[in-house]
């Protein structure tokens, strides 16, 4: 097995749930820094802008830059900017700072992240009437998640049942921007310099689907899935494929990409 020379690093369940921070876990992305291992976080976490997602780290106590954070809400904006898109936005108030200078009059497209006061009837009829009213409008998700671990550490909804009620009730398949699409992980992998090398990068996760699943599996990132955040017993059995690994959290994760430096 190669060895793994750079890491991708989830966010919310790996890191921190909510503002508690997974003990140890300040120090290791530390200890990456020392070893100069190259490392980008890489989240679907929409319910706050990229800014304010940093402030949030550095309020945790987590030295972070801005560039070391890779969100699917910035994918998905620079999607928006690029295909000259006029949102009608799920998204919640402390997320709409990532879109302040998109148009969003007369809308031509439905955008879904997680906004958990935007999923409601009134809101998602809304979304069905323009989607059937207009063929051409195309149904957007910024991540497809089934649920999230929430600040009480209990597991709550996430956006991926409300885009298939709308998948369901348009007929329409919607296309989705964050993890763990290979597209995703290639912009990833392409800011730490790795795009042709990802079996030397190790993607570490609480969600054995979302955060390991799909791309990182396609393009050969070693998977490392963590007992925190929203891992469940038995997820261990979905890690499929001859790169997985299973750590108690992050910190032994990282401590086992150090030791392999040393090899």
């Amino acid at each position: 097995m190669s060895t793994v020379k750079a890491v991708l690093i989830d966010l919310s369940g790996t890191i921190h749930i909510d503002a508690k921070v997974i003990p140890g876990a300040i120090q290791a992305i530390e200890s990456l820094r020392a070893h100069n291992i190259p490392f980008r976080f890489a989240t679907n976490t929409t319910k706050v802008s990229s800014k304010q997602l940093v402030e949030k780290l550095r309020g945790l106590g987590f030295q972070v830059n801005d560039n070391e954070v890779f969100t699917s809400l910035s994918a998905c904006r620079d999607l928006i900017t690029q295909k000259s898109l006029r949102p009608m936005l799920f998204m919640e108030d402390a997320a709409m700072d990532e879109f302040k200078d998109v148009d969003q009059r007369d809308p031509n497209a439905v955008v879904i992240g997680l906004a958990p006061s935007q999923f409601h009837y009134a809101k998602l009829n809304e979304a069905f009437r323009l989607m059937m009213t207009k063929k051409e409008v195309p149904l957007i998700a910024v991540h497809k998640a089934k649920y999230f671990a929430d600040k009480d550490e209990q597991l709550s909804l996430g956006p991926g049942g409300f885009v298939q009620a709308l998948e369901f009730a348009t007929g329409k398949k919607a296309s989705v921007v964050g993890k763990p699409t290979r597209s995703f992980f290639e912009l990833a992998l392409e800011q730490i310099g790795y795009q042709s090398s990802p079996e030397q990068v190790a993607i570490i996760g609480d969600d054995v689907s979302n955060d390991l699943g799909e791309g990182a599996q396609e393009l050969g990132l070693h998977r490392f899935l963590v007992r925190t955040g929203k891992y469940r017993p038995g997820d261990e059995d979905k890690l499929t494929g001859n790169k997985g690994q299973v750590f108690d959290s992050v910190v032994e994760a990282i401590q086992a990409v150090i030791d392999g430096q040393n090899k």
